[in-house]
């Protein structure tokens, strides 16, 4: 029987108590690990929600892997195309030619033009100081019926100033263009998934007849060119916020960031935001306490039947970690561990009130390096809330949902307490589901 060789490995800089946490970064930053969970979206998938548009990205081979299987697992093959970029192209200094010659060749074999292009450039086109705005407004004079969306895939850029992904949500609502706003219009901006009808700010503006326009619901380029005209640019996303109010600055809109939020104060204060903004009503404190009360029985009842099953939650499922950990550990659940890499600074006051309430909790990373080989769950089953929780716990129960997708106030508290029971009462197979590139995405696996 073959035995692992060595000591056992000490999960010292992979896993600390809150109370001993240092905020915003509890670990370092340093050698990366890539687990096999993927559910989260990439640029690749954000990038196709821009109906009639194509993705090219001009990159070495060695870059180009990544993304090409993303477009082929989500049978997107036929909207996704690229130009290698060999050493020679660097070494000769003519990547600006290269770049224009292959997206040219790339759209005059294509039988049509598509609307939109979303260009890639990456780190090398920065390495090499290629002159950018000359490669666009030469494509722009080749086909000027086709808008080119400048998108960058640039990872060196990663820890600092805007990410590749920041980049992308604001670049994909560039093609909006001035015009007068609609008063019954409200334009959400920045999500991979549209806010479920059920939510707190839908049926808000549903109630007042408004029009609600989101990309995710966006059937063709026109479609996305009508979300210009929201009297109102809202964002939940907080990798979304940039672009929206980049977007809003440029065409002269009022807008509001308004992130999902676990802790009923805040989403009060965010739906009085909202009607403010909107000259509407504000909701009643009748209708308030009867959404937290509904809120209360929702936990009460996942309570009752999860009992004292230890509890273990992940930043994918949503952006507020650490305050899912604080409403539940308010309402008496077994919360053992929260796995992240980073805390937000909208959590600042959560991470505060957990170090005091839970100075026990632990957060554990899940990009350092000894996650590779330390063990992965243990004697007991656990509830995981997100994958990457129930890939490290090993637990088959799980709920399986990524980035928030459309939860939103009162009403993403009780689907998430309603998303606990069914994961509680049904097993998944965690192996098969956490390694599909973009979750919601269809997939050829």
């Amino acid at each position: 029987m073959l035995q692992r060789v060595g000591e056992t490995v000490d999960p010292q800089d992979a896993v600390v108590k809150i109370k001993n946490a240092s905020f915003p970064a509890p670990f370092a930053s340093e050698l990366e690990y890539n687990s096999p969970v993927h559910g989260n979206w990439n640029i690749v998938h954000t990038g196709m929600l821009v109906p009639e548009a194509i993705q090219i990205y001009v990159c070495a081979d060695n870059c180009m892997r990544g993304v090409v299987l993303t477009a082929a697992e989500m049978n997107a093959a036929d909207r996704f195309s690229f130009v290698i970029v060999e050493e020679q192209h660097v070494l000769n200094g003519n990547l600006e030619d290269i770049t224009i010659e292959g997206v040219t060749d790339i759209l005059n074999k294509r039988s049509d033009h598509p609307k939109a292009v979303l260009l890639f450039t990456v780190c090398l086109h920065h390495f090499v100081g290629s002159n950018l705005n000359y490669i666009y407004e030469e494509l722009e004079h080749r086909f000027p019926d086709i808008c080119f969306i400048r998108c960058y895939m640039d990872p060196i850029m990663q820890k600092h100033g805007l990410t590749p992904d920041q980049k992308l949500r604001k670049a994909m609502y560039d093609p909006l263009s001035e015009c007068e706003p609609d008063a019954k219009t409200v334009s959400i901006f920045g999500s991979d998934f549209a806010l479920d009808e059920s939510s707190d700010i839908k049926r808000l503006l549903k109630r007042y007849h408004y029009t609600v326009r989101e990309l995710p619901t966006c059937e063709n380029w026109q479609d996305l060119l009508a979300m210009s005209r929201g009297r109102l640019f809202l964002d939940i996303y907080p990798a979304g916020k940039y672009g929206m109010e980049t977007q809003a600055r440029r065409l002269g809109r009022e807008h509001l960031y308004l992130p999902g939020s676990f802790d009923y104060d805040e989403i009060e204060q965010q739906m009085r935001q909202l009607t403010t903004a909107l000259g509407l009503p504000e909701l009643s404190r009748e209708t308030l306490d009867a959404e937290r009360s509904a809120c209360e029985a929702a936990l009460a009842k996942a309570k009752k039947l999860i009992g004292d099953m230890p509890v273990t939650l992940d930043y994918l499922y949503h952006p507020r970690p650490l305050g899912l950990a604080k409403i539940l550990l308010m309402h008496g659940f077994k919360v053992k561990a929260v796995y992240l890499d980073g805390i937000s600074p909208e959590e600042k006051e959560t991470f505060d009130w957990l170090r005091e309430h839970a100075p026990e909790l632990e957060l554990i990373a899940t990009i350092q390096v000894k996650m590779r080989v330390l063990p992965r769950g243990g004697e007991e089953e656990v509830l995981a809330i997100g994958q990457k929780a129930a890939y490290f716990c090993r637990s088959r129960h799980f709920v399986n949902l990524v980035q928030g997708e459309g939860l939103y106030g009162f009403d993403g508290i009780r689907r998430t307490a309603e998303l606990m029971m069914d994961a509680y009462r049904e097993e998944k197979d965690t192996e098969k589901l956490v390694i599909q590139k973009g979750w919601g995405c269809e997939c050829c696996l």
